[in-house]
């Protein structure tokens, strides 16, 4: 009986342990207008705002350069976003296993904002909506990049903005 007990008692830590891990790996899911207030243009907070998704084949690839920038400029006070574009029903299937097996620890969020011909626009009037496509934006510049970076061409993009 004694047996069973502390089998039951092991069971039950390891499902309470495995459950409360899920939700430090859960992505906040939003529309445009609520990621939108999340950019503080009133701080010194220099945003690196990437939109990707884990179907782009050119996104994956610059994604590590991101995630070199949100390591090696966080006490310059850069923030890196991914805003992620894949779709709402694959974030177990597909995005949260990519996020973990690339060990990703930038910000992730995923925008699901059906209304693209609203949004779109008002990140840029240059941006067609395609990705990858990259917003570094401060209180004094707001520059909108339609295409993917190689590292040397982000990190100099984002020297020119905070020097």
């Amino acid at each position: 009986m004694r047996f069973y007990i502390k089998l039951l008692t092991i069971i039950s830590l390891f499902v309470f342990f495995s459950c409360s891990d899920k939700t430090k790996d859960s992505i906040e899911v939003v529309d445009f207008d609520s990621f939108y207030s999340k950019i503080d243009l009133s701080s010194d907070v220099t945003y690196v705002v990437n939109f990707w998704a884990t179907w782009c084949s050119p996104c994956v690839k610059e994604l590590p350069y991101f995630e070199s920038v949100n390591r090696e400029y966080s006490e310059k006070n850069v923030k890196v976003i991914l805003v992620s574009l894949d779709f709402p029903s694959q974030i177990e299937s597909k995005l949260m296993p990519y996020l973990k097996k690339n060990k990703i620890k930038s910000n992730v969020i995923l925008l699901d904002d059906s209304k693209m011909n609203k949004w779109v626009p008002r990140v840029s009037e240059k941006w067609d909506g395609g990705i990858p496509a990259t917003l570094i934006v401060n209180s004094s510049n707001y520059n909108f990049y339609p295409n993917p970076f190689e590292k040397e061409e982000l990190v100099s993009e984002i020297q020119k903005v905070i020097n």
